[in-house]
Formats: structure tokens, C-alpha cells, sequence
């Protein structure tokens, strides 16, 4: 086959191609009948042929195309027919291996491997974080043939000898551009380096940014490209709109939209696990039976409650982007973005939880005025417009067509960027000289905790001005008054003039009484810094 060879999906194409027509073995079809399987997705038309005659293959393609199925069976069907060509006796060894970022996703692809094999005879296992590892190497102990695995636990499995990958013959990393997302692009290129260099290599990635195009190009070999719709699109069976609406009413406008009784479940993102949990808390308390599911959960409680969620025993499942992946969930109808993804291409990897396999879903985003930035980036990526729903109790104030700066952390800078060392980190934070640039400070040795606007009095106390600070860029300091020397009071001078404003006329020409004030400021300005 030409390596060379892009395909194109088009539905027509595949409409009357079956699984009996791409010549599959008759266990796997009956597991397929079993799972009530007809007719092949476009993107298992296109790739279960190149996978079958072992060339490498790059699939683009978003989630919920069927996917998973598209190298889980062509894998199955090659090792079947070796094992009926070539019958091994003794301890067997890994000869595939799938690496995916999520936990849930190696258990939703040990899932699927486990339902196309069924009839097979092969065995597979599934190693990840966060639970402890002695039944996992029991299993590996037995020799499975198929390891679907995380990077991090993998590479601590590799090191104490409990994996081998000196016998690995396909290779799988499943959702790419996750795995530079979430950082674990290093682990990856760690785990590639122990692989054998001639394998069959099989990428899949929803999208394709320069990094992982890069990392592709230096993993295959004249490798074929299926490419069901464009990168970083959303399938066109998911009825996507958009809610306008301030931060303090999404709570109000999400119990309003579960109200609806035909909403039988709905998947619920947050961008933060904090988030997660106040949510949970607010449909609780409304009667409504919600669950969270995030990395601070144990991953005994993650199963719980996906379990409960696919059982409808929780009508709510309340995700991180991060805890969503491999949710896999049969006729999930909604999902609603609570919060605005920061990152353009994970509003794709959210909605695509709905709509799976061509049923068609509910996609419903929340978006207060600080995400519209957000919201530009996402209609950019996605290339449509998302329509604006309408409601008279929940509208933002704020007209739909106002753009907004991307919003800013408490540095002050963009969100996502790292703070300048001479930044100050808040109000009570250490000085900086850009304070004094901006003539917002007052002379060193005065009280600056609210930001260098406070007037500094000799008994040690402080008068802050009406409008919380220095109008104008003035500047106070203290200054004797010729009454009575023991009563103080301050006195503002123009332009940040570092001197005692002076009271005489003409040019101020020095006088005794201005010279004795300057010495009284310079006492009071050394006692001040001197005993701080």
C-alpha cells in the first residue's frame, strides 16, 4: 500500500461496508454481534485494512468516532491468526503495548479489548497510578500478550523488572495531544526508547499541534493518514449552544436546566477540582443526585461514581478535564460546560463525551464575561459560531458582541503565564521599583503595607486619604508645624518631590525655619527606617 495515501471520509463511502467485508475472523465477528455491532465508523473503515497488513498508520480523528475499536480489532485479528499459525508453549511475552494519559482511558480500552476478544483466546491487562500495584503484577506475572498502560506506572513497572518490552511488535499512543498536555510527553519518549525499533507504530491524536506532528515524524515509518474530519473539529451530531451569563448566576442557570426531568444524565465540566466539588454540593442540596470525579479522588471512588453514573443511580457526573478522559458512556445525551475550557482544543475533548459513534448529544456551554476571550479562541479552533441561547432570568448584562482581554491572574499577567521576579505578588507583597517609576510610593521607612498611599505621622500612626490612596500621583510626608512642635501633621508636595514642600515665596530661598524643618523630616525619616 502507498504510504503515501491520505483518506477522506465521507460517509456514503463506507455506507454499505460491513465488519464480514473487511475480512474479519469469525470470533471477533460474533463478539461484535455481541456488542451489538453492524456496521464499521469511517474511521474503522479506513484504518482496520492498514492495521491488518501491519503498516504504520497516523489516525486523526476526535473522540467518540469509535476509535478505540479501530486498532483494538485489527490487533486482535493479527495476534489470533499468529497464535493458530504458530502455537507457543511456555511463558508468554507482551507483544502489544497501548499507552494512554488517563487512567480511565486504560480501563476503557482494557474494556473494549476484553468485549472484541472475548472469543480470541488472548489475554490483555491494564496498569496505572494510583492504586497499589501488587495485582497488577499478578497479572503481569501470567504473561499477557496486550498491556495497556499509563506512562508513569509503566516506566516504575519497567524499572523494577516486572515489564518487558524487548518482544513488543505494535505499538499504540492513543490520544497524543492529551499526553502533551498533561506533561507527560517526556515519560513517552522515555518508554519509546525502550521499545524494539522494527514495530508497528499506530498514532492517534484528536488534534495535531507542531509538537506532536514533530514527535509523529520521528516514531513512524512511512506511515498511512486517516483522517476522518479535520483536526480539532466537532461532530456534526452534537447540538452545540452557548449561555451568556455572569459567574454568580451559572449556579442558579444549572439547576434551572436540570429541572428538565428528560434530561436523564449529563456530564458536568469544571476546570478546577475545587470547582468540582462546590457544584456537587449545590445540585445536592437541590435535591438532585450528583457525584465528583477528579485527581484528588481515590481511584476506587473515580469507579464508584462512573458506575453509579452509567447505572443512572447519579444522574450528574461532575468532571475535571483530566478525571473525563475515557469516560465512555452509552447514549450520554448531555454535557454542559460549566466553566469555559482555557484551552481551545479540550472544549472538543469535552463535548465529544456526547454524540459518540454518530448518536447525536446535547453540548451546552456556560460563559461569563472573563471566558469570552476564551470563547473566541474555541469558535476560532472549531471554525462555527456557537448560538447564543436567550434567557430573561439568566442573560449577562454585558452585550454578547463585547470582546474581553484573555482574563488575568494575580500577577497580572495573561492567564497561564509565569509571574516577573520583580512583580509584586499582592498588595502586602515587597516593594518593586516599578512602584516608584509609577509615582505610587512613598519615601522608604513609611508604612507601604496598602500599596505605598498611606501619610506617615511622627506618633507612629497613619492617615490614608478619602480616596484609598494618592490622587493624582502626590506623595506625603511629614512637616513641622511652627505652632506647636510636639503635633505634627502631614503635608503633600507635588511630582514626588522627595523634599518638604516649602513655605516661603519667590524662589525659596532657604530659610532657618525651612532648614529646621528639613532637619526634623531627616530626623524623623532615619528613626523610622532604622527602627522598622
Amino acid at each position: 500500500m502507498n504510504a503515501a495515501w491520505i483518506f477522506s471520509a465521507h460517509k456514503h463511502i463506507f455506507k454499505e461496508m460491513t465488519f464480514q467485508s473487511l475480512g474479519l475472523v469469525e470470533p471477533i465477528l460474533k463478539a461484535l454481534q455481541n456488542e451489538g455491532y453492524e456496521k464499521p465508523t469511517p474511521i474503522q473503515a479506513q484504518a482496520i485494512p492498514v492495521i491488518l497488513e501491519g503498516t504504520d498508520l497516523i489516525g486523526c480523528a476526535q473522540t467518540g468516532t469509535g476509535k478505540t475499536a479501530a486498532f483494538a480489532i485489527p490487533i486482535i485479528q493479527n495476534l489470533y491468526k499468529k497464535k493458530q499459525e504458530q502455537p507457543q508453549g511456555g511463558k508468554r511475552h507482551i507483544k502489544v503495548l497501548i499507552l494512554t494519559p488517563t487512567r480511565e482511558l486504560a480501563i476503557q480500552i482494557a474494556e473494549s479489548f476484553g468485549s472484541y476478544g472475548k472469543f480470541a483466546g488472548l489475554q490483555h491487562t491494564v496498569v496505572f497510578g494510583g492504586v497499589g500495584q501488587h495485582p497488577q503484577t499478578v497479572a503481569l506475572r501470567k504473561g499477557p500478550e496486550i498491556l495497556i498502560a499509563t506512562p508513569g506506572r509503566l516506566l516504575d513497572l519497567i524499572n523494577q523488572g516486572y515489564v518487558d518490552l524487548k518482544n513488543i511488535e505494535v505499538f499504540v499512543l492513543d490520544e497524543a495531544d492529551r499526553m502533551l498536555d498533561m506533561g507527560f510527553i517526556h515519560d513517552v519518549k522515555k518508554v519509546i526508547a525502550l521499545l524494539p525499533q522494527k514495530r508497528q507504530t499506530l498514532f492517534f491524536s484528536a488534534t495535531m499541534p507542531p509538537e506532536i506532528v514533530k514527535l509523529s515524524s520521528s516514531i513512524l515509518f512511512k506511515p498511512v493518514k486517516v483522517e476522518v474530519t479535520p483536526p480539532a473539529t466537532t461532530a456534526q451530531t452534537i447540538n452545540q449552544s452557548l449561555y451568556f451569563v455572569e459567574k454568580g448566576d451559572k449556579k442558579s442557570l444549572l439547576i434551572h436546566i436540570m429541572s428538565d426531568l428528560s434530561i436523564e444524565r449529563a456530564l458536568v465540566f469544571t476546570r478546577t477540582k475545587h470547582g468540582a466539588n462546590k457544584v456537587v454540593k449545590d445540585l445536592v442540596s437541590k435535591g438532585i443526585r450528583a457525584e465528583a470525579i477528579h485527581g484528588n479522588k481515590s481511584q476506587n471512588a473515580r469507579q464508584l461514581a462512573l458506575k453509579n453514573f452509567k447505572d443512572k443511580t447519579t444522574r450528574v457526573l461532575v468532571a475535571t478535564d483530566i478525571a473525563a478522559r475515557g469516560i465512555d458512556v452509552d447514549d450520554l445525551t448531555h454535557v454542559i460546560n460549566f466553566e469555559m475550557p482555557n484551552v481551545p482544543e479540550t472544549y472538543v475533548h469535552r463535548i465529544g463525551r456526547t454524540g459518540r459513534a454518530g448518536a447525536s448529544g446535547i453540548a451546552i456551554s456556560f460563559c461569563e464575561s472573563e471566558e469570552r476571550a476564551y470563547l473566541k479562541d474555541i469558535q476560532k479552533l472549531i471554525g462555527i459560531q456557537l448560538p447564543v441561547v436567550t434567557d430573561k432570568f439568566y442573560s449577562s448584562s454585558i452585550p454578547a458582541e463585547k470582546e474581553f482581554d484573555r482574563p488575568k491572574d494575580n500577577f497580572g499577567k495573561k492567564s497561564g503565564g509565569r509571574p516577573q521576579g520583580n512583580q509584586r505578588r499582592n498588595n502586602n507583597g515587597p516593594r518593586n521599583n516599578n512602584d516608584r517609576r509609577n509615582g505610587n510610593s512613598a519615601p522608604r521607612g513609611t508604612n507601604d503595607r496598602n500599596g505605598g498611599n498611606n501619610e506617615t505621622r511622627q506618633d507612629g500612626g497613619s492617615a490614608t486619604s478619602a480616596n484609598g490612596g494618592n490622587a493624582g500621583g502626590k506623595k506625603s510626608y511629614p512637616r513641622s508645624n511652627n505652632n506647636n512642635s510636639n503635633n505634627n501633621r502631614s503635608a503633600s508636595t507635588e511630582g514626588g518631590n522627595n523634599k518638604p514642600k516649602s513655605e516661603g515665596n519667590g524662589h525659596n530661598k532657604p530659610t532657618s525655619e525651612n532648614v529646621e524643618q528639613k532637619k526634623s523630616w531627616l530626623a524623623n525619616w532615619k528613626m523610622k527606617r532604622f527602627t522598622r
